[in-house]
Parts: structure tokens; sequence; C-alpha cells
């Protein structure tokens, strides 16, 4: 499977979908805002290794295992995004891991 974390086209930057592992432990916590948590952490990261910032986030999708989840999930969300306010999707669908419960996408631009 082809296969990039992160492209950059332009003033573009497409993150592909990030689940919640720690990467430095190779572990995936048990609740989904600790989960979440981690995404925005890789996020962060991958926007960095591209030139981009979380504030040149416009659109985020997020996937949901769940919708009892979306609740403990919404504050986190918060706490990344809440002043940036992205267009958003959230979806609620299977994962290919049982123990993931969220999955979070994002297109940054810089203009």
């Amino acid at each position: 499977m082809g296969y990039s974390r992160a492209v950059v086209k332009g003033p573009w930057c497409f993150v592909s979908g990030v689940t919640g592992y720690d990467y430095a432990t190779m572990t995936m916590p048990e609740d989904i805002a600790t989960q979440a948590r981690n995404c925005f952490a890789t996020i962060r990261w991958a926007l960095g290794e591209g030139g981009f910032e979380m504030a040149d986030i416009v659109r985020v999708q997020y996937t949901v295992t769940d919708a009892a989840l979306v609740e403990a999930l919404v504050p986190t969300l918060g706490e990344a995004l809440g002043d940036i306010r992205p267009a958003a999707t959230m979806v609620i669908a299977g994962l290919i891991r049982p123990e993931m419960k969220v999955e979070i996408e994002v297109t940054a631009f810089k203009g």
C-alpha cells in the first residue's frame, strides 16, 4: 500500500488519517480523549515537518467508532481546534483495529 503521513502540494498540506497510538511507547490508550490527544500530537509533528502549524488547518475529518464516545471526545477537540475552527466532518464507522476509537485527518493551507 502506498502511504505518506502527509503530502505537501504548494500551499496545501494533506495529513493522512491518524489514530491514537503513543509512538514513544507503541501503545494505544484505552480512552478516546487520550487517543485524540495523541492524534493531535502526531498531526502537529507532521504539519511541522511540512512547514505548517496547527493554525493552518482548514478542514478536519473525524472517524469515531461509536456515537456514544462523542461526548467524551468533544472537549479534546475543542482544546486542539477550538480557536482554529476548521470546517469539520464527523463519521461514525469502524476502524481497522478494535482498540482504535478515533482517527483524525486534516488539511492545512498556507495562503
